[in-house]
Protein backbone atom coordinates (compact mmCIF):
# COMPACT_ATOMS: atom_id res chain seq x y z
CA UNK A 1 0.00 0.00 0.00
CA UNK A 2 1.53 3.30 -0.76
CA UNK A 3 2.26 5.67 2.09
CA UNK A 4 -0.01 8.56 0.23
CA UNK A 5 -3.21 5.85 0.43
CA UNK A 6 -2.31 5.17 4.36
CA UNK A 7 -5.37 6.65 6.32
CA UNK A 8 -5.87 6.28 10.04
CA UNK A 9 -7.30 2.97 11.36
CA UNK A 10 -5.59 1.08 8.82
CA UNK A 11 -3.57 -2.15 9.77
CA UNK A 12 -0.32 -2.32 8.16
CA UNK A 13 3.57 -4.62 8.73
CA UNK A 14 6.19 -2.32 10.56
CA UNK A 15 9.03 -4.05 11.02
CA UNK A 16 7.36 -7.31 10.96
CA UNK A 17 4.63 -6.59 13.70
CA UNK A 18 1.60 -5.07 12.58
CA UNK A 19 1.03 -1.89 13.41
CA UNK A 20 -2.18 0.05 13.91
CA UNK A 21 -2.37 3.44 12.32
CA UNK A 22 -3.61 6.24 14.78
CA UNK A 23 -2.77 9.22 12.72
CA UNK A 24 -1.39 10.98 10.05
CA UNK A 25 0.24 14.33 9.02
CA UNK A 26 1.45 15.17 5.90
CA UNK A 27 4.90 17.40 5.50
CA UNK A 28 4.85 19.16 2.21
CA UNK A 29 8.47 20.21 0.62
CA UNK A 30 9.03 23.30 1.07
CA UNK A 31 11.97 23.01 -1.39
CA UNK A 32 11.81 22.47 -5.82
CA UNK A 33 12.28 18.92 -6.31
CA UNK A 34 11.68 17.84 -2.55
CA UNK A 35 9.45 15.07 -1.76
CA UNK A 36 6.27 14.85 0.25
CA UNK A 37 6.83 12.99 3.66
CA UNK A 38 4.03 11.07 5.55
CA UNK A 39 4.44 11.14 9.30
CA UNK A 40 2.34 8.35 10.75
CA UNK A 41 2.12 7.11 14.79
CA UNK A 42 0.80 4.43 15.02
CA UNK A 43 0.86 1.48 17.86
CA UNK A 44 2.49 -1.93 17.58
CA UNK A 45 -0.75 -4.27 18.20
CA UNK A 46 1.69 -7.12 19.89
CA UNK A 47 3.81 -4.52 22.21
CA UNK A 48 1.31 -2.25 22.64
CA UNK A 49 3.79 0.87 22.28
CA UNK A 50 3.76 3.36 20.08
CA UNK A 51 5.86 4.21 17.00
CA UNK A 52 6.58 6.69 14.44
CA UNK A 53 7.00 6.15 11.05
CA UNK A 54 8.38 8.69 7.97
CA UNK A 55 7.87 7.32 4.00
CA UNK A 56 7.83 9.30 1.52
CA UNK A 57 4.58 9.36 -0.61
CA UNK A 58 6.10 6.61 -3.42
CA UNK A 59 7.12 4.19 -0.30
CA UNK A 60 5.00 1.20 0.35
CA UNK A 61 3.88 -0.40 3.21
CA UNK A 62 2.65 -4.20 3.53
CA UNK A 63 -1.01 -4.68 4.63
CA UNK A 64 -0.87 -6.60 7.61
CA UNK A 65 -2.85 -10.19 7.37
CA UNK A 66 -5.30 -9.41 9.87
CA UNK A 67 -8.63 -10.46 10.62
CA UNK A 68 -11.31 -8.31 11.90
CA UNK A 69 -14.02 -10.19 14.22
CA UNK A 70 -17.44 -8.96 15.44
CA UNK A 71 -17.30 -9.91 19.13
CA UNK A 72 -19.34 -8.93 22.54
CA UNK A 73 -18.12 -8.59 25.98
CA UNK A 74 -19.15 -11.64 27.86
CA UNK A 75 -17.11 -10.56 31.33
CA UNK A 76 -14.37 -9.16 32.92
CA UNK A 77 -12.47 -10.46 35.82
CA UNK A 78 -9.28 -8.89 37.61
CA UNK A 79 -6.72 -10.37 34.89
CA UNK A 80 -8.45 -10.75 31.76
CA UNK A 81 -11.73 -9.46 29.41
CA UNK A 82 -13.36 -12.16 27.74
CA UNK A 83 -14.92 -11.59 24.60
CA UNK A 84 -17.21 -14.26 22.55
CA UNK A 85 -17.14 -14.11 18.26
CA UNK A 86 -20.60 -13.58 17.25
CA UNK A 87 -20.33 -15.57 14.16
CA UNK A 88 -18.32 -18.59 15.60
CA UNK A 89 -18.86 -18.72 18.94
CA UNK A 90 -14.99 -19.06 19.73
CA UNK A 91 -14.01 -17.04 22.75
CA UNK A 92 -10.93 -14.86 23.09
CA UNK A 93 -9.11 -13.42 26.36
CA UNK A 94 -7.14 -10.42 26.13
CA UNK A 95 -5.17 -8.65 29.44
CA UNK A 96 -6.70 -6.26 31.60
CA UNK A 97 -4.04 -3.73 31.00
CA UNK A 98 -4.52 -4.32 27.28
CA UNK A 99 -7.92 -2.79 27.01
CA UNK A 100 -8.44 -1.08 30.10
CA UNK A 101 -8.76 2.55 27.88
CA UNK A 102 -11.02 0.61 25.55
CA UNK A 103 -13.67 -0.85 28.45
CA UNK A 104 -14.45 2.64 29.54
CA UNK A 105 -16.58 2.92 26.71
CA UNK A 106 -18.08 -1.15 26.80
CA UNK A 107 -21.31 -2.07 27.56
CA UNK A 108 -23.87 -4.65 27.47
CA UNK A 109 -25.14 -5.11 23.50
CA UNK A 110 -22.46 -2.82 22.66
CA UNK A 111 -22.60 -3.23 18.78
CA UNK A 112 -19.65 -2.52 16.10
CA UNK A 113 -16.83 -3.95 18.83
CA UNK A 114 -14.19 -5.89 16.33
CA UNK A 115 -11.49 -8.34 17.62
CA UNK A 116 -8.20 -7.41 15.86
CA UNK A 117 -7.40 -11.26 15.02
CA UNK A 118 -3.61 -11.69 14.44
CA UNK A 119 -1.96 -15.17 13.66
CA UNK A 120 -4.99 -16.42 14.92
CA UNK A 121 -4.50 -15.00 18.03
CA UNK A 122 -6.29 -11.83 19.64
CA UNK A 123 -4.51 -9.14 19.76
CA UNK A 124 -6.84 -5.83 20.15
CA UNK A 125 -9.84 -4.37 20.55
CA UNK A 126 -11.45 -1.82 18.08
CA UNK A 127 -14.48 0.49 18.68
CA UNK A 128 -17.12 1.79 16.80
CA UNK A 129 -16.26 5.74 16.53
CA UNK A 130 -19.51 6.39 18.79
CA UNK A 131 -21.33 4.92 22.10
CA UNK A 132 -24.37 5.60 23.74
CA UNK A 133 -23.45 5.91 27.57
CA UNK A 134 -26.10 7.27 30.46
CA UNK A 135 -25.14 9.56 32.75
CA UNK A 136 -24.80 8.59 36.53
CA UNK A 137 -23.80 11.23 38.31
CA UNK A 138 -23.59 14.83 37.57
CA UNK A 139 -24.27 18.27 39.62
CA UNK A 140 -27.39 19.81 39.09
CA UNK A 141 -27.64 23.19 36.50
CA UNK A 142 -27.07 26.33 38.34
CA UNK A 143 -30.12 29.09 37.10
CA UNK A 144 -29.12 32.07 35.77
CA UNK A 145 -25.34 30.80 34.05
CA UNK A 146 -26.71 30.11 30.53
CA UNK A 147 -25.16 33.37 29.13
CA UNK A 148 -22.44 31.31 28.23
CA UNK A 149 -21.53 27.60 27.47
CA UNK A 150 -20.08 25.85 30.14
CA UNK A 151 -18.94 22.59 31.29
CA UNK A 152 -19.21 20.22 34.52
CA UNK A 153 -17.92 17.04 35.22
CA UNK A 154 -20.29 13.87 35.06
CA UNK A 155 -19.79 10.39 35.21
CA UNK A 156 -21.29 7.58 33.47
CA UNK A 157 -22.62 3.87 34.05
CA UNK A 158 -18.76 2.57 32.94
CA UNK A 159 -17.14 4.80 35.20
CA UNK A 160 -15.60 6.96 32.70
CA UNK A 161 -15.65 11.06 33.73
CA UNK A 162 -15.68 13.60 31.03
CA UNK A 163 -17.22 17.44 30.36
CA UNK A 164 -20.69 17.73 29.31
CA UNK A 165 -22.39 21.16 28.76
CA UNK A 166 -24.11 22.64 31.90
CA UNK A 167 -27.63 21.69 30.81
CA UNK A 168 -27.60 17.50 30.95
CA UNK A 169 -29.55 15.79 33.82
CA UNK A 170 -28.69 12.23 35.28
CA UNK A 171 -30.38 9.50 33.74
CA UNK A 172 -29.64 11.08 30.31
CA UNK A 173 -28.07 9.07 27.50
CA UNK A 174 -25.70 11.29 25.61
CA UNK A 175 -23.15 10.20 22.65
CA UNK A 176 -19.51 9.98 23.14
CA UNK A 177 -16.46 9.43 20.95
CA UNK A 178 -14.62 6.52 21.53
CA UNK A 179 -11.21 8.05 20.01
CA UNK A 180 -11.19 11.22 21.63
CA UNK A 181 -13.73 10.93 25.00
CA UNK A 182 -15.41 13.91 24.43
CA UNK A 183 -18.84 14.49 24.54
CA UNK A 184 -20.45 15.08 20.78
CA UNK A 185 -24.64 15.36 21.78
CA UNK A 186 -27.43 13.89 23.36
CA UNK A 187 -28.72 10.32 21.90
Amino acid sequence: MLAKEIKPGVIVVNEGSPCLIEGVHVQSPSARGGATLYKFRARNLVTKQKVDITLKGTDNLVDADFEKRAVSLMYVDPDSAHLLDAENYNQYSLPIADVQQELNYVTEGLEGMLALIYNDECVGLQLPPTVLLKITQCDPAVKGNSATSRNKPAKLETGLELQVPEYLKEGETIKVDTRTCEFLGRA
